[in-house]
């Protein structure tokens, strides 16, 4: 014994690695789609976002790791104690893990599906009434859309993209077929993203068929090969995931929009991440086509089953089943908020908060079009991050700069997977003249802040939106946000701070309301810890209480722990990765945590302190993770008005009550469901009764 502490194995009992964290998150996903008490075409849905996640991951997490390793790094200082190389191989196991999880899970769904009436066939149950339909259906849509190439006949292999799947095509030549040489000839073909995946074929009596598009194509294989004589054909399914990262040149002659703009586009060309396969391939075929790409054993090499690209089931069709779907719920209007009457007039009385998705967001899209027309508003600062696909965002902007108003748009070309749509309406906004700017060095600008100024007996009067998620109308209905819409004159003569330091990054502003990133946050939120600490050990009243998407900052977990061990009870709702393990004793015996996952994506982030009594409440657009506390401009707001504060403070106690969609963070980090004694809580359908009810007593 050489009494050393084993520092990796430290590691490890005071931090889960984030990666791991973040695939335990994704299986809390599939859990969703296992949840047989869901309705069934929701569970598809369910299979269809734990697919696209696994995409994201492996395209940005997974490639950063491969990059360290490549590099000859070990990283073990912030990857929770494991090798790089180490990390690699216990995620390509979860994830394969996961992927046979998620196949039996599609079985069982598909089974009931059947129960219901409905059919997913494959090209070997086609009925001769079918099989018309689906030649017919071939011809006149598939067949211009698809993409064929020989790649046994091609001396470079094909550069395939990381968004698209293909069947790889094995025929065994005939001998009587003298114009190629092998006994095997080789083909790929793009599945078209501009078909619906699923093809819904003609009812038969009280039965409904979907064809997923993999198989009509592999009904139609000898209609694509017919020049070709061979004895046998087959077509398995191939998918590979690239390196997402942008790497952007410093050619000062080219403007910001057209490095973005190549750098997306060389992302087509990113190092190969991930290769997963249909595992009934034939080892000879898949060979040839690991060595025609270039796969190596620092790649994740999965076998899969018959299907992948499975995030097309988040498009699965509707049917016309209802029943298998959650039920609707309209959004809800504010109380004493009205969308007929003037917003400005109001929101000058008092501030209004809006909760989405429990809530409509027609209340910010009003906000920008009567900043649009209001002769009295002689400004708009806006910051976009993510935008819907037809954003009535941008047509707000664009119709107010038509209307005489000074518009100022920062605009976050870096968004991860949303470059091209923003490099689309930057473009669309500039040729408007609408003045853009394109964020500070170095930094992500993830805040989301609005600013109207307005000219008021003379004298400039402003009105501000700060808001947890994008001002985008189509998220907003899936995820859950607050937007604070507010007159104090404090508050957003600190928001025109914030534009200001986009403008002259080097001038770094002071707040005394507002904390901002990447100068302020984290330092702030260490002395909010402190004071909590402090009233404890004096006997006052203290406490935290968490909402996040993530926590992965090691010395803000430090300084949790340091709380923890002062007495200090911190209860967490983290939704996403939580590299903190709570209930540890001697270092987290206080803390609690848990994560929702459910109908919505829970994406509001809150920091409330108990402050010896006198609670302070913070709506933030930040999380916890190193990024967005150094590396990012974010902006968190204080929630000064009493009946807004409590309102958070209610919502975040029925979210603390989940006992049926809620899982506990433990050190087992099991994703056990927390089960207890008390009546069921579903906290997102609570909460909509929540506003129901205070529609009711306004």
């Amino acid at each position: 014994m050489t009494g050393k502490t084993d520092t990796n194995k430290t590691n490890r009992n005071q931090y889960y690695n984030r990666e791991l964290s973040w695939l335990q998150f994704n299986a809390r996903v599939l859990q969703e789609a296992n949840d047989e008490k869901l309705p069934l075409i929701e569970r598809l849905r369910f299979l269809g976002i734990f697919s696209n996640n696994l995409d994201e991951f492996f395209k940005v997490r997974y490639a950063t790791i491969k990059r360290i390793v490549e590099a000859g790094k070990t990283g073990k200082s912030f990857l929770g104690g494991y090798s790089a190389k180490e990390l690699l191989e216990v995620i390509t196991q979860t994830v394969i893990d996961q992927q046979s999880q998620s196949l039996e899970i599609l079985s069982k769904i598909q089974t009931k599906l059947r129960k219901e009436n409905i059919f997913i066939i494959n090209e070997t149950e086609i009925s001769p009434s079918q099989s018309k339909f689906i030649s017919e259906y071939f011809v006149r849509y598939v067949s211009p859309a698809m993409m064929t190439i020989m790649i046994g006949e091609v001396d470079e292999f094909p550069n395939l993209r990381d968004d698209a799947a293909y069947l790889a095509v094995t025929m065994v030549m005939s001998k009587e077929d003298d114009t190629f040489e092998a006994k095997h000839n080789y083909a790929l073909i793009e599945i078209p993203r501009t078909i619906n995946r699923f093809v819904e074929l003609p009812k038969e009596g009280d039965n409904q068929y979907v064809i997923i598009l993999d198989d009509l194509i592999r009904h139609c294989l000898n209609n694509i090969f017919n020049i070709f004589k061979y004895e046998t054909i087959s077509a398995h399914m191939i998918k590979i995931t690239r390196d997402a990262e942008l790497d952007i040149d410093s050619d000062l002659s080219r403007s910001f929009i057209e490095k973005i703009s190549k750098s997306v586009k060389n992302r087509s060309a990113g190092d190969p991440v991930r290769f997963v396969y249909d595992k009934s391939i034939d080892k000879k075929s898949l060979q040839f086509l690991l060595d025609k790409m270039g796969i190596d054993k620092t790649d994740s090499i999965i076998p899969g089953g018959r299907y992948h690209n499975r995030r097309d089931y988040m498009n699965f069709p509707r049917l016309g089943r209802p029943d298998l779907q959650y039920e609707k719920t309209e959004p809800l209007p504010i109380p004493g908020l009205s969308l007929q009457g003037s917003l400005f007039d109001r929101i000058a009385e008092k501030d209004y908060l809006l909760h989405a998705p429990y809530q409509t967001f027609m209340y910010v899209i009003k906000f920008l079009r009567e900043a649009a027309l209001d002769p009295k508003v002689k400004s708009i600062k806006i910051t976009i991050y993510r935008l819907a696909e037809v954003s009535h965002i941008a047509s707000s902007l664009i119709n107010a700069k038509k209307n005489g108003k000074d518009v100022t748009v920062q605009i976050e070309l870096q968004a991860r997977f949303d470059e091209e749509a923003n490099i689309k309406y930057a473009e669309l906004l500039q040729s408007e003249n609408i003045k853009l700017i394109f964020g500070v060095k170095g930094l992500k600008v993830h805040c989301k802040t609005c600013l109207v100024e307005r000219l008021e007996n003379n004298k400039t009067v402003r009105y501000g939106i700060l808001s947890t998620g994008n001002f985008n109308e189509s998220t907003a209905k899936l995820y859950t946000d607050y937007t604070l819409f507010t007159a104090n004159q404090k508050i957003c003569k600190e928001i025109n701070k914030v534009f200001d330091f986009f403008e002259v990054n080097y001038q770094v502003k002071k707040y005394r309301h507002l904390i901002v990133s990447p100068h302020y946050t984290r330092k702030a939120l260490y002395n909010l810890i402190d004071t909590e600490i402090k009233n404890k050990k004096a006997g006052l009243p203290s406490g935290i209480k968490l909402k996040l998407n993530s926590l992965s900052d090691y010395a803000m977990i430090d300084k949790l722990y340091e709380a923890s061990r002062a007495g200090v009870k911190i209860k967490m709702i983290v939704r996403g990765i939580c590299c903190l393990i709570p209930g540890v004793k001697g270092m987290s015996e206080n803390i609690e945590a848990i994560s929702i996952v459910g109908k919505y994506l829970e994406h509001p982030r809150l920091f409330i302190f108990e402050n010896a009594g006198d609670t302070k409440v913070y709506i933030s657009s930040a999380d916890l993770m190193g990024r967005n506390l150094d590396n990012r401009v974010e902006v968190s707001c204080p929630i000064y008005d009493p009946d807004i504060k409590n309102e958070i403070l209610e919502n975040f106690e029925i979210g603390w009550s989940d006992n049926v969609k809620a899982r506990v963070f433990s050190v087992k980090n099991d994703n056990a469901y927390r089960r207890n004694n008390k009546p069921p809580v579903r906290s997102q359908f609570k909460m909509y009764n929540y506003y129901l009810n205070k529609l009711e007593v306004n």
